[in-house]
C-alpha cells in the first residue's frame, strides 16, 4: 500500500556558485593536476576557413556592476553554417573548428572569443537563420544557465528575416541582441537585469 507524499517538501534550489568559475576552468587559476588544459580554450585552429573574428565583451549585473566569477561559453555554426556536434546531419564541418569555446569573466567582467564569423543555419521551415553565436552564462546566484544569442550589426538584412531577432523586435529589445562590429572585433555586453537587460532565451 502506497504512502500518501504531500508531507514532503520541496528542497532549496541549488545555485552554481560562489566557485564555478574556478571549478570549471581550473589552470586560468593556478590548479594543476586536474585537466591538462581548460575545456574550451580554443575555438579554432591552424587552418580554420572563414573570416577570423574576436567577440568581446563584459558581463554586468542588475546594479551596473561587472560579474566577476561568471562563465562565459558560446556555441556557432562554421564558416558553411555548419555545426561541428553529433547531432548534425549535414556533412562538411571544418575540422579545424570546435564552434565551441568557454571563459571565465576577468575582475571586471570580460571576456574574449577568438573565432569566426559563423555561416547562416538553414531553418526546418525553410530560409536561414541569420549569422549568430549562442551564449550561455552561470555564475553565483543563477539556478538555471542563462542562454543568448549575439547577432552581427553589419547583417541588417539577415537579421530582418531572423524569426528570434523578428520576436525581441516585437517588444523592442532586438537592440539587446546585436553585437557592435568594427573591423574584425565585435563587442557584445550582456546585462543580466535591469533596464538594458539582454533578451534571455527560454530553451
Amino acid at each position: 500500500m502506497s504512502k500518501p507524499l504531500d508531507y514532503l517538501k520541496e528542497t532549496p534550489s541549488q545555485t552554481a556558485g560562489p566557485y564555478v568559475h574556478i571549478g570549471m576552468t581550473p589552470n586560468e587559476y593556478d590548479i594543476g593536476g586536474v585537466i591538462p588544459e581548460d575545456l574550451g580554450l580554443r575555438v579554432v585552429s591552424d587552418g580554420v576557413k572563414g573570416e577570423r573574428i574576436k567577440v568581446t565583451g563584459r558581463v554586468i549585473d542588475g546594479g551596473g556592476n561587472p560579474v566577476g566569477d561568471c562563465v562565459v561559453e558560446i556555441w556557432q555554426a562554421d564558416a558553411n553554417g555548419i555545426y561541428n556536434s553529433p547531432m548534425e546531419h549535414r556533412s562538411g564541418v571544418d575540422p579545424n573548428f570546435s564552434g565551441w569555446g568557454r571563459q571565465p569573466a576577468g575582475s571586471s567582467g570580460e571576456f574574449s572569443f577568438d573565432t569566426i564569423k559563423p555561416g547562416q543555419v538553414p531553418l526546418a521551415s525553410g530560409g536561414f537563420m541569420a549569422p549568430h553565436i549562442t551564449f550561455w552564462i552561470v555564475a553565483r546566484g543563477i539556478n538555471v544557465g542563462l542562454q543568448t544569442r549575439m547577432y552581427f550589426s553589419d547583417e541588417e538584412q539577415a537579421n530582418q528575416s531572423d524569426p528570434v531577432l523578428a520576436k525581441a523586435r516585437m517588444i523592442g529589445r532586438e537592440k539587446t541582441l546585436i553585437g557592435r562590429r568594427d573591423g574584425n572585433i565585435v563587442t557584445f555586453d550582456i546585462y543580466l537585469q535591469g533596464e538594458n537587460e539582454t533578451v534571455f532565451l527560454d530553451v
